[in-house]
């Protein structure tokens, strides 16, 4: 047990640290919409993203006014959390730590996303979960608070409905089966409460916003190409995977076939995860794998077909975070039950975490310094409404040499573009500036162009 203890502080330092030495500082376009909705509190102008994440965010930048460390030290508690908890209340603290060795906890961790607080209220809802499958004692009691989190969880992210419909539809499959357990009646009442919650919540939107979830907000969805479809498809193949989640933005041969080769791993991975699985079968934890396991394939398709009608980004580690999680989760618990050495799982652990390490900081950059670049830079555009980037057709290409056969090829990295650099910088300085994904605007004197700040 020692040396997970040691993985945990380690965990803690790195996800800390990393994003300080990324040139974006964890800070992507949704994280600047996050900013708005905070600073815009307590009169939020849009419902296209719950309130939860940015009440978080702007309790923190009241301590610290400054949304970088906010979210920082919001996610470091969120981190510092469930290590502790899963310690003090021995709830599968092994499995846990090596929770945070995979793509999932350390993708969302270590950025200023909702998924951050999606995870970390996920978690404890899985826990309460499990206490209402496995345990008779306090029944309702775990109901109601399970409730509370499912509620919660909605008003983090609206895709938590999602996790409400694959409990659902667990509770019906196997209704024949536990009408007569002790905790049928409880589970039943965490499912009467958690949708009246739900319900209320989507009640008040409508009548503040005249929209249930900013749905006339997000625009017509991109043509839908068969390029398009085959990418969204091996994301949702790549669910499976708990360590490799890279996926190419080019779309050339060579990206296709590294995917393709993702998805060979991926199918493999599905088939020995499944074995475990399987094992479950006879234990007194079988519902509450199932419950997992069907929860994680209901939203991945649910998230599917939703990013098929409306406009939301590919399927990849981000959207499918919550199913990689529970998916992962069963088996860890369901490898040590069936594993007493535990050397062949630690080593890969440690190993992936290392990489993912080195390769978020692959091309890095101390972030503070960029900051205090564009923060001497923000008071001369106060009177800026909106910001856009208008440098997207400068290309910043990263070459890297291939050891051994020495070949050398070029990668453009999404966050190391100038323009999305500086529009990063200059929303998380000054959020109540408004990102625009396109510039339409008719009143060009109100909008900050990337153009006009410099990071040199």
């Amino acid at each position: 047990m020692k040396k997970y203890k040691v993985l945990a502080i380690i965990v803690v330092v790195i996800y800390f640290l990393q994003s300080i030495f990324t040139p974006f500082g964890g800070i992507m376009s949704d994280s600047l919409s996050y900013f708005g909705i905070a600073e815009d509190l307590p009169r939020p102008e849009t419902n296209l993203f719950p309130l939860g994440y940015p009440l978080l965010i702007k309790f923190f930048h009241m301590i610290f006014q400054d949304y970088f460390w906010a979210y920082k030290i919001l996610n470091l508690l969120f981190t510092i959390s469930i290590l502790v908890f899963s310690y003090k209340k021995k709830f599968y603290f092994r499995e846990t730590t090596l929770l945070f060795a995979g793509k999932t906890f350390f993708c969302v961790f270590i950025q200023a996303i909702s998924e951050s607080a999606f995870i970390f209220v996920l978690y404890f809802l899985v826990y309460f979960l499990h206490e209402i499958l496995i345990k008779p004692q306090k029944l309702y009691k775990n109901a109601v608070i399970a409730a509370l989190l499912m509620v919660s969880l909605f008003s983090i992210r609206y895709s938590a409905v999602f996790i409400y419909l694959g409990i659902l539809v667990f509770f019906f499959l196997n209704f024949i089966k536990i009408k007569n357990a002790i905790y049928f009646k409880a589970f039943f009442l965490f499912l009467i409460l958690s949708g009246l919650g739900i319900s209320g919540y989507l009640f008040l939107n409508y009548l503040e916003f005249k929209s249930f979830t900013g749905e006339q907000l997000r625009g017509t969805p991109n043509g839908m190409t068969y390029l398009y479809v085959i990418r969204d498809l091996l994301g949702v193949c790549n669910v499976i995977d708990p360590f490799i989640g890279l996926k190419p933005a080019s779309n050339s041969l060579g990206s296709l076939l590294f995917q393709g080769f993702i998805l060979a791993i991926d199918i493999s991975i599905f088939m020995y995860f499944f074995r475990y699985y399987k094992k479950a079968k006879g234990t007194l934890q079988r519902n509450f794998h199932v419950l997992l396991w069907v929860v994680a394939v209901v939203y991945t398709f649910a998230l599917l077909f939703s990013g098929w009608i409306q406009q939301i980004e590919e399927m990849g580690i981000r959207l499918l975070a919550a199913a990689n999680f529970c998916l992962f989760f069963s088996f860890l618990i369901l490898y040590f039950k069936y594993n007493a050495d535990d050397k062949k799982i630690w080593w890969i652990s440690c190993f992936f975490l290392i990489f993912l390490t080195t390769y978020s900081l692959k091309d890095p950059a101390y972030y503070l310094t960029k900051k205090e670049v564009i923060k001497a830079q923000m008071p001369k555009f106060k009177n800026k409404k909106y910001l856009f980037n208008d440098e997207r057709n400068i290309k910043t290409l990263t070459t890297y040499e291939i050891p051994i056969i020495k070949k050398t090829f070029n990668y453009e990295h999404t966050n190391k573009q100038k323009g999305k650099l500086k529009e990063s910088l200059a929303g998380s300085v000054y959020p109540k500036i408004k990102w625009l994904k396109y510039d339409t605007v008719r009143n060009k004197s109100e909008v900050l162009y990337t153009s006009q700040l410099s990071i040199d």
